[in-house]
């Protein structure tokens, strides 16, 4: 970092996304700390893991998993916040690149092929600029060098936000939103189905089960964080 870098610094510190102190010369979007503090699940390792559990007897999903635990007020929230609402698209990559270098150790997930993220509705994506799930799915891609795959399947109807909703209203409101395209070069995948949050698991099956009807596919699930209720 030069003087003049040192000199702007000070009148617009580059703060961490998940404490919001000021980072050090070394460091870049997340401080050591929280790196280091990061409550990672480690689903990955564990094939009956809480985020599996939920689609048991739901849908034949592969595998399932979670990067980290999501806690209201926490680090995690103010990450995803961020990404979501204030443009730090940087935030979701690193976390993709991270979490991607760890799946490629999981037998589990190491096969993956192909990696599409929950699509947003395309007037929601116009007005954020970007599909947050999409830069997650990115860095997963960079590492786990997978093809990005953001055509293929794609949501029909603008819904309701899933706040404050039951897991019946949840699925109520996305069963049939979403669809899918060119369905034979996806035949015989095995596509890693990716979102930011799983709360209820809904909208990420209600997407999953349109994949699963394409002949041959194995469909596994990642999210940045996990929400348990």
């Amino acid at each position: 970092m030069s003087l003049f870098d040192d000199f702007i610094s000070l009148f617009f510190p580059h703060l961490c996304v998940g404490c919001g102190n000021q980072l050090f010369k070394n460091e870049d979007i997340i401080c050591t700390s929280c790196l280091y503090k990061l409550p990672k699940t480690n689903f990955h390792r564990h094939p009956d893991n809480p985020v599996m559990q939920i689609f048991w007897g739901r849908t034949e999903i592969y595998s399932a998993t979670s990067f980290l635990y999501f806690a209201k007020k926490g680090r995690v929230q103010r990450m995803i916040h961020a990404l979501k609402y204030k443009g730090r698209t940087d935030v979701g990559f690193l976390l993709g690149e991270l979490y991607g270098k760890e799946l490629n150790s999981s037998d589990l997930f190491s096969s993956v092929e192909v990696i599409i993220p929950v699509p947003l509705h395309w007037k929601k994506q116009k007005k954020r600029g970007y599909n947050q799930s999409e830069i997650f799915g990115k860095g997963l891609a960079r590492s786990m060098h997978a093809k990005l795959d953001t055509q293929s399947l794609f949501r029909e109807i603008e819904t309701e936000t899933q706040t404050k909703k039951s897991r019946y209203k949840r699925w109520e409101n996305v069963k049939e939103v979403f669809s899918v395209k060119g369905e034979t070069q996806l035949e015989g995948k095995h596509i890693l189905l990716v979102d930011d949050v799983i709360t209820t698991g809904a909208t990420i099956e209600a997407s999953a089960s349109k994949l699963l009807d394409i002949p041959g596919v194995r469909v596994s699930l990642a999210s940045i964080a996990f929400a348990s209720q």
